[in-house]
């Protein structure tokens, strides 16, 4: 029996205007990803890549099509609304880690449960850090903490909020190789034991094949799509 879809995008198109003229970035995409599944967005530079994430994530709008995330039509939400769908159901990782400087490591994996309301999420967010290695660094700021390390937390608070859908834009890309395969093996370990859908971008060959399922992408378009399990396993266009 088929799991139904976690995130259906349905003719996805995003243009902007540049010099006078129309740009598309995302040309009449389609897809849908099943619950649980694990998917790797893969493609040259400028092919759309991380437009295409911010799109199925709500961060941003298409120009025409729609995306439904977790059993939500983002299309007539407005950006608030759209954020709350997030904060519901909605990790991130992404390249730059994006932590609050001014925040230490535990703050920081609290502030996603502390907006979504939750009175005290504070043994939660202790408890994930001590997961990905860094139950010793509660108490640091991201300057003190080496790129693995903030990487470390940026995940930690990615499952602060127990999401549904995990989505990573190149979670290694500032990484050197030794680090980025720790990185990788702890996402893919933290996600397996959470039951979350990953749904990642990335420019690394290998770190998307252990995904089941790569989209690969060119000028906008999908030019390629690859399974590596049963069809009943993973996700189904």
């Amino acid at each position: 029996m088929s799991t139904p879809p976690v995130l259906r995008v349905e003719d996805l198109t995003k243009t902007f205007a540049s010099g006078g003229r129309t740009l598309t970035v995302i040309d009449d995409v389609s897809f849908t990803v099943e619950e649980g599944a694990t998917c790797a967005i893969v493609g040259p530079s400028g092919s759309g890549k991380t437009t295409l994430l911010g799109l199925c994530a709500g961060l941003d709008q298409p120009t025409s099509g729609r995306v439904e995330l977790c059993d939500v039509d983002l299309s007539p939400l407005d950006e608030d609304e759209r954020a709350e769908v997030r904060n519901r159901n909605v990790g991130f990782v992404f390249q730059t880690f994006r932590l609050l400087p001014t925040l230490t490591a535990l703050e920081n994996v609290m502030v996603p449960a502390e907006l979504r309301g939750d009175a005290d999420p504070r043994a939660r967010a202790a408890e994930l850090l001590d997961q990905v290695g860094l139950g010793d660094r509660l108490d640091h700021y991201p300057s003190q903490l080496s790129g693995g390390e903030r990487q470390r937390v940026a995940m930690a608070r990615a499952f602060i909020n127990q999401p549904r859908v995990l989505f990573a834009d190149e979670p290694t890309g500032n990484l050197d190789a030794e680090t980025a395969e720790r990185i990788e093996d702890l996402l893919f370990d933290l996600n397996k034991t959470a039951g979350t859908t990953l749904v990642l971008v990335t420019h690394d060959e290998e770190l998307a094949a252990q995904t089941e399922r790569v989209l690969r992408l060119r000028g906008g378009q999908i030019v390629g799509d690859e399974r590596r399990t049963a069809p009943s396993e993973s996700a189904v266009a």
